[in-house]
């Protein structure tokens, strides 16, 4: 399923729930808990090593979490990310590497306090990205620190359960060396599309 399908799959099963009589509201205190599939879309799908020349990686996807608080109706914190996703490096036979990406942002409800079945959302704060399980033996991608940033929209089922969709976009610029010698920088930059699941307790 690609990135498209799942966000149309989405969008269909929550205009499905549109004439439910079912709303709710975000308030203070509360635990929202996400979690779905999401597809990792490598921007441009390029970056540049300075010995091997272009780097091309590959799309994947995976299992996405998140866990998050409300500290106001409309502001809240959330932890969220995906599994260790493995990307294949087509440049030089370099194989692949995993991928483990977090990000801690600090997320806006623009209708909390409002009742409603649907509950847009947007976010800004920080990523980081470990790389591991490099294939190529002496192959090293280092771990990267940058800024992310992402929107959603969920539609209420039940008082408790919602079903949405979501984009996040992370600035991930790693350093990439074999046997101690410097490559390079590979950027990835993914911009993340999933959809699952909200449980809010």
């Amino acid at each position: 399923m690609n990135s498209r399908l799942l966000i149309a799959t989405v969008a269909l099963a929550t205009a499905g729930l549109a004439t439910a009589p079912v709303a709710m509201a975000y308030q203070a205190g509360d635990i929202v808990l996400r979690g779905g599939i999401a597809k990792a879309e490598v921007t441009d799908d390029i970056g540049s090593l300075d010995v091997v020349g272009e780097l091309e990686v590959s799309d994947e996807r995976g299992m996405a979490y998140s866990v998050g608080y409300l500290f106001s109706d409309r502001l809240g914190v959330e932890l969220n990310g995906t599994e260790a996703v493995e990307h294949r490096l087509s440049t030089a036979a370099l194989g692949g590497v995993d991928r483990l990406p977090v990000n801690l942002m600090i997320n806006y409800y623009p209708m909390g306090g409002s009742v409603s079945r649907i509950q847009p959302y947007v976010g800004a704060g920080l990523n980081y990205t470990h790389f591991s399980e490099e294939e190529l033996e002496g192959l090293d991608v280092d771990k990267s620190y940058g800024l992310a940033g992402q929107v959603g929209l969920e539609m209420a089922v039940t008082h408790y359960l919602l079903v949405g969709a979501f984009a996040r976009y992370a600035n991930v610029d790693a350093d990439v060396s074999i046997g101690g010698t410097a490559l390079g920088e590979a950027d990835i930059d993914p911009m993340t599309l999933g959809g699952g699941a909200t449980f809010r307790f």
